[in-house]
């Protein structure tokens, strides 16, 4: 890139508080990537391996460890726009037996590692081929920054580390809407998990990183890519295409729903719930009564969330069913006739 072009891009994206961006090589050009933020938020993510993305070049795969494309036609950066004096803040991480962790942090052997992140950060700029060595109790560790790896010098155990920059809410936020070009409705949008059964829950920010707003760009801008996030520890994926949040370490399932708001209540009614459906020469709602379903729709959602791939039994007033998630159908136990079902978002 030619420098004038580099310090006149370096001052757009700064008056726009934003400090990063990414780019593919097409042919011989470098090209800016819309809506990058969705990028960067799952780079951020250290249990992130890379990320698929729609570009005018069709459907492109990013691999964030080897920071290359699977197309190899297509080259892709980062780059960085910080003022004089300002450092990116960088997160290091190794891969325990459980989850990614942070340096400085407690794994789950319960033991906190004698370094921080800025401690390795700062070996790395001194030498990013070299090796670094500390020790954990008695045990010792050598990283290998070639290799991104951590190695335990008692038992020979290797483990993979990452390097990725903090996520920025700030940032996020404040560029969502300029690369958008989308005018917010007036009518907002909010977005709320079950917390227990018949209990809702928004999202805010000082929780979780991101509030209603920041998830809303997100789905606006790509609905099919999940958002990741973490919450006490915890590593959560927000699924847009079931509508679902998963606890990556325990595997639970919350329901997600996406609410008009009228401008100060959100609007509760139970159609915000995804739909469940079974095919009897046309499409029949699950509706719970005395000489219908013993469930309705939001029961099976519920059974639904515990366990996506599992079975679930129900009756109406003469026959008993078997509803199996994985087959998306539903079964007369009595008969043996087979009906195709179906779920839709609201």
């Amino acid at each position: 890139m030619d420098p004038e072009e580099f310090a006149f891009l370096a001052r757009g994206i700064q008056a726009n508080n934003k400090y990063y961006e990414w780019q593919l090589l097409v042919g011989h050009q470098w090209q800016r990537v819309d809506n990058d933020h969705i990028i960067e938020t799952h780079y951020c993510h250290p249990g992130a391996k890379g990320i698929h993305i729609n570009t005018r070049n069709g459907k492109v795969f990013i691999d964030f460890d080897e920071f290359q494309t699977l197309n190899a036609a297509l080259k892709v950066q980062r780059l960085t726009f910080l003022s004089q004096g300002q450092t990116e803040e960088v997160g290091w991480y190794f891969r325990d037996d459980q989850l990614w962790r942070e340096y400085g942090s407690q794994s789950s052997g319960m033991v906190v590692s004698s370094i921080s992140s800025s401690d390795v950060e700062r070996q790395f700029t001194l030498n990013r081929r070299g090796t670094f060595s500390f020790t954990v109790g008695s045990t010792s560790y050598t990283l290998d920054f070639s290799s991104m790896t951590q190695t335990n010098g008692t038992t020979g155990m290797c483990r993979n580390i990452r390097r990725r920059p903090k996520f920025n809410t700030k940032s996020l936020s404040s560029t969502s809407a300029a690369s958008s070009n989308i005018t917010p409705p007036n009518r907002g949008y909010k977005w709320e998990v079950m917390i227990k059964e018949g209990v809702w829950s928004e999202y805010e920010a000082h929780i979780c990183a991101f509030d209603s707003a920041d998830i809303e760009a997100h789905y606006t801008m790509n609905p099919q890519a999940p958002l990741q996030f973490r919450i006490n520890g915890y590593s959560y994926t927000l699924d847009f295409q079931s509508m679902c949040q998963v606890n990556e370490e325990t595997g639970t399932r919350r329901a997600v729903r996406r609410v008009i708001c009228d401008g100060s209540q959100p609007n509760n009614s139970s159609s915000s719930s995804p739909q469940w459906q079974f095919l009897d020469g046309t499409w029949q709602n699950y509706k719970k009564g005395r000489r219908q379903s013993s469930v309705s729709s939001q029961d099976i959602e519920l059974q639904f969330q515990q366990n996506p791939t599992g079975i679930m039994l129900f009756n109406t007033k003469r026959f008993n069913y078997e509803l199996d998630f994985s087959a998306m159908t539903q079964r007369n136990l009595s008969t043996n006739t087979t009906r195709q079902v179906r779920r839709l978002n609201p």
